[in-house]
C-alpha cells in the first residue's frame, strides 16, 4: 500500500469509530478481515496512524480548533501526521491527491492547517490541563485527586504505548524454559520486575502463530493481572470462584495456582465471553473449572451456594481508566453518568459475591481503575455495610505470596504505568471473620 492508502484506511476506521459504539480495535479488526490483501506491516502502518489520534484526540481538536478548521477523523489523522509523526507539508498533500486509493485533495482550509502546524510542538503553554494531557475535561479533578503534582507523569504514561507482557503457565513449564522456547522462535523477552510469572516481549509479534503459545506455555496478561491473581493466594484443593471472569485470563492464572486441583467455578453473564474463555482453557490444559452463565450479581447460584468458597476473587466493570495504553478510544467515550452507575453496581456486586465467602475466607475486590471512587471508596463502603469482614492489607498477603516488600501501599494496592510499567490496577482484600457478629 502507498502512504496515502494507508492513511486513507486510517481516516475510514476513525470515522467508523466514531459512528458506533464498538472499540476501536474490534473495528480496525473487522476493516482488515474483510481486506485480506493488507499485509502485516500495512495493518500496523494503520493501526499506528489510528491510535495517534485516539490517545492525543483533545490536543489535536485544539490545535485544529486553533485554525478554524472543521473537527473530524480526517482533518485529526492530518493533524497527527505533521505534529506528532514528523511529516512535512509536502508530504501530508502528496498523500492527499484524489487517487482511487486515497484521500481526497486538501482543501484551501485543509492546507492551511497542514502548513500552519510545520515547526509545531503536540503541547502548547495556552492549553489548558485536561488537554494538555489528553484527557476529558470531567475527569481531571478526579485524576489530580489521585496523583496531584504527578499528573503529568502518570497521563504521559498512560498516553504511550503498553507492553505486550505474558503470564508463564505453571501447569506446563516455568519462566526459564518458556523464555528458551520463545528465544528458539526469534522473539526475546525479559522477565517482568514484580509478577514472578510474567515475560515482557521487546518487541510486538503476531503471537498467534508462536508455538510456544500454540501450546499453552504462556498466555497473554498484563502484569498487574497477574499480581493480582498471585495475590489472591489460591492454592491447590480450594473452592474458588472468578466472580466476573470475562474471557477467563484470570480464571486462568488462578487455575495454575491451584495446580488443577480444587474446585474453581468461573461466573459470567456473557455466554460468549465464556465460550471464548473454553477455548483458552483447553489451551493451558486446565481441567477444574466449571464455567458458570449467571443472570446478574444476585443470581439464585449465589445464594444456594452462599459461605461455601474459600476465595471469590471480583474483578468488577469499571471506567477503565487504567487500561488507556491498550484502549485510548475508550475515555472519549467515558460520561460523569457512567461513573455514578458504575460505583452504585460495583458494591452490588461485591456485596453480593462476597455471600459466597466461608468464614475464614476472603474476596479480593479488583479494578482497573485509577479513580478512588471506584478504588478506596468502595473499599472503605464496603467494610462500612459488612461488619464480619475485615481488611486484609495487601503488604501483608504480598509477603506470603510473591515474598518481599509490596512495591505500592500497606493497605491496598495501586499500581500505575507511570510508577510501575503495568496498567493501572487497584486490589483490596477483605477476609470474613471465623466467628460472624450478629447482624
Amino acid at each position: 500500500m502507498t502512504p496515502g492508502a494507508q492513511v486513507a484506511a486510517a481516516i475510514d476506521i476513525l470515522t467508523a469509530t466514531d459512528m458506533g459504539d464498538r472499540p476501536a480495535d474490534d473495528v480496525a479488526a473487522d476493516y482488515f478481515r474483510r481486506r485480506r490483501y493488507i499485509g502485516a506491516k500495512d495493518r500496523a502502518s494503520i493501526a499506528a496512524h489510528v491510535y495517534v489520534v485516539l490517545r492525543h484526540r483533545a490536543a489535536l481538536d485544539w490545535w485544529i480548533d486553533k485554525h478554524a478548521v472543521e473537527i473530524g477523523p480526517r482533518t485529526r489523522v492530518l493533524a497527527g501526521l505533521g505534529l506528532i509523526e514528523g511529516w512535512r507539508s509536502e508530504a501530508v498533500s502528496a498523500c492527499c491527491d484524489g487517487d482511487r486509493f486515497r484521500p481526497p485533495r486538501l482543501s484551501q482550509n485543509e492546507e492551511r492547517l497542514v502548513r500552519g502546524l510545520v515547526s509545531r510542538t503536540l503541547r502548547h503553554p495556552q492549553m489548558p490541563r485536561a488537554v494538555a494531557n489528553d484527557l476529558p475535561e470531567w475527569l481531571e479533578p478526579h485524576l489530580e485527586r489521585v496523583f496531584g503534582k504527578g499528573l503529568e507523569r502518570e497521563m504521559a504514561a498512560l498516553n504511550g504505548p503498553a507492553a505486550t507482557d505474558l503470564r508463564v503457565n505453571l501447569l506446563k513449564t516455568d519462566r526459564e524454559t518458556a523464555r528458551h522456547a520463545l528465544t528458539a522462535e526469534g522473539i526475546g523477552a525479559d522477565p517482568t520486575p514484580w509478577s514472578p510469572l510474567g515475560l515482557r516481549l521487546r518487541r510486538r509479534v503476531p503471537l498467534g502463530n508462536l508455538v510456544a503459545f500454540k501450546q499453552g506455555l504462556v498466555e497473554v496478561q498484563d502484569e498487574s493481572s497477574q499480581i493480582a491473581a498471585l495475590l489472591a493466594d489460591a492454592r491447590p484443593g480450594m473452592r474458588v470462584v472468578d466472580f466476573c471472569a470475562g474471557a477467563g485470563g484470570k480464571t486462568l492464572a488462578l487455575a495454575a495456582g491451584m495446580a488443577n486441583r480444587g474446585k474453581l467455578v468461573a461466573c459470567e453473564v456473557s455466554q460468549r465471553r465464556l465460550e471464548r474463555a473454553a477455548r483458552r482453557l483447553r489451551r493451558a490444559g486446565v481441567t477444574n473449572v466449571e464455567r458458570r452463565a449467571l443472570t446478574g450479581e444476585r443470581d439464585k447460584w449465589v445464594k444456594r451456594h452462599a459461605g461455601s468458597f474459600d476465595r471469590v476473587f471480583v474483578d468488577v466493570p469499571c471506567l477503565g481508566t487504567g487500561t488507556w495504553r491498550r484502549n485510548p478510544d475508550a475515555k472519549w467515550r467515558m460520561r460523569p453518568e457512567d461513573l455514578a452507575e458504575l460505583v452504585e453496581r460495583q458494591q452490588q456486586i461485591l456485596r453480593s459475591a462476597a455471600r459466597l465467602v466461608r468464614p475464614g475466607g476472603r474476596v479480593i475486590y479488583a479494578t482497573c481503575s485509577l479513580l478512588r471512587e471506584e478504588d478506596e471508596a468502595q473499599a472503605e463502603a464496603f467494610l462500612a455495610a459488612e461488619p464480619n469482614f475485615l481488611l486484609l492489607p495487601v503488604a501483608r498477603a504480598w509477603a506470603e505470596t510473591i515474598g518481599g516488600a509490596s512495591p505500592d501501599g500497606e493497605d491496598y494496592l495501586r499500581l500505575t504505568p507511570a510508577r510501575h510499567g503495568t496498567d493501572g490496577f487497584f486490589l483490596a482484600i477483605f477476609e470474613r471473620h471465623p466467628c460472624p457478629t450478629a447482624s
